[in-house]
């Protein structure tokens, strides 16, 4: 886990694109997307049908590297609103498990918006925690510190005359968009028009991707 400053606070982006707030001894992930694989394979998509197993293992091992006792999940945690009741049984005791181990908070979004009550932990549409907003998408306008998700973005860099893309979260002074975190998901360029008007107001927008010893940031936009 690497350590930033972002919005008053001390955070931990860990390489996997979770986010750990050590004040709240929280950790946060955003579009999970689990079952996504089943919900492709009822249209005729014949998709191995473990993606959910994998997002699942990631979010534990998260929670042993960052000791948390809490997790909020930000919104498109299951693929639809059907997604919970198609998790196979070793995934879905795998959730159950983690549910009970700790304070788990479903935020919903727009792709799991009707989700109901009965996989665990407490649902809710945002949230506000320790001064800061947690919901799904990024609210234009928003002037207070927001965590969110939604976009997936993403990171295209050359090294060593390759070209590589990489998962990374994209941050303003005070509101920050986290990657996708589940196993199945695609992605958004991080400079994309969209992912910048949804962060402003703003003075500079960039790119934050955790190497090893380090947070690197990446400039995307800055004020004229």
């Amino acid at each position: 886990m690497v350590p930033f400053s972002f919005a008053g606070e001390e955070w931990r982006l860990l390489p996997s694109g979770a986010l750990f707030w050590p004040r709240e001894n929280a950790l946060l992930v955003a579009d999970l997307h689990l079952e996504k694989g089943s919900f492709f394979a009822r249209f005729g998509q014949m998709i191995p049908p473990y993606d959910s197993r994998e997002t699942l293992e990631r979010v534990a091992l998260a929670v042993r590297q960052s000791g948390a006792r809490r997790v909020f999940c930000l919104g498109d945690s299951f693929h639809d609103n059907a997604g919970a009741q198609r998790l196979e049984p070793h995934a879905a005791g795998m959730l159950a498990a983690l549910t009970r181990a700790t304070d788990w908070a479903w935020i919903t979004g727009n792709h799991d918006e009707g989700l109901r009550p009965g996989q665990g932990g407490t649902l809710v549409r945002e949230i506000q925690t320790g001064g800061v907003i947690l919901r799904h998408h990024a609210r234009t306008g928003e002037t207070a510190p927001e965590l969110s998700g939604h976009f997936h973005p993403r990171l295209r860099l050359s090294v060593r005359g390759r070209n590589i893309v990489r998962p990374c979260a994209v941050a303003s002074e005070n509101r920050l968009v986290l990657p996708a975190f589940g196993a199945f998901t695609g992605g958004m360029d991080a400079a994309d028009p969209a992912i910048l008007s949804a962060l402003q107001p703003a003075l500079r927008i960039r790119a934050l991707l955790a190497t090893k010893d380090k947070v690197a940031e990446f400039p995307l936009w800055v004020a004229a």
